[in-house]
């Protein structure tokens, strides 16, 4: 599991950035450090989180992507390649679990069909908005992913 989690903040540290104020995330919900959700409330005031230091968002990095390797070791049983598993991690702490869970990316990969990987490109879209961010991520998360099928 160290290795995955590893792996998947590595993915997730440049696209995430590191913020020590709070801030909306293009969707509007407040976040700070690495992408940490601080509340599903879109727009909510931002004055009732204290800025963090560098050492507060690696903690809660760890632990928000702790949950997404567990979400995805439960969900991807059949994927064995560290570097799979990393890339779904990663889509996971951005996407969520529950989109992972419905996702025609985790039935593919459980099947162990090579394109499975293509799936991560079609989740660039945040409120029906495609973001470039986005469009980058999934694209590191299919070049981990399919390196780990070598």
């Amino acid at each position: 599991m160290d290795e995955i989690l590893q792996l998947a903040s590595e993915v997730a540290k440049p696209f995430e950035g590191l913020v020590l104020k709070a801030y909306h995330d293009p969707v509007g919900y407040p976040t700070q450090g690495y992408g940490r959700l601080l509340s599903r409330t879109p727009w909510e005031p931002l004055d009732k989180w204290p800025d963090i230091d560098e050492h507060t968002a690696e903690e809660w990095l760890q632990q928000d992507m702790r949950k997404a390797v567990r979400a995805t070791l439960r969900l991807c049983p059949n994927v064995e390649s560290p570097y799979q598993l990393a890339a779904i991690a990663d889509f996971t702490f951005n996407c969520g679990a529950g989109n992972l869970e419905i996702s025609t990316l985790r039935r593919k990969a459980n099947r162990g069909d090579p394109t499975a990987s293509d799936e991560f490109l079609k989740w660039v879209f945040a409120r029906g908005v495609k973001l470039p961010g986005l469009v980058k991520r999934r694209k590191a998360e299919k070049v981990m992913y399919d390196n780990g099928s070598n």
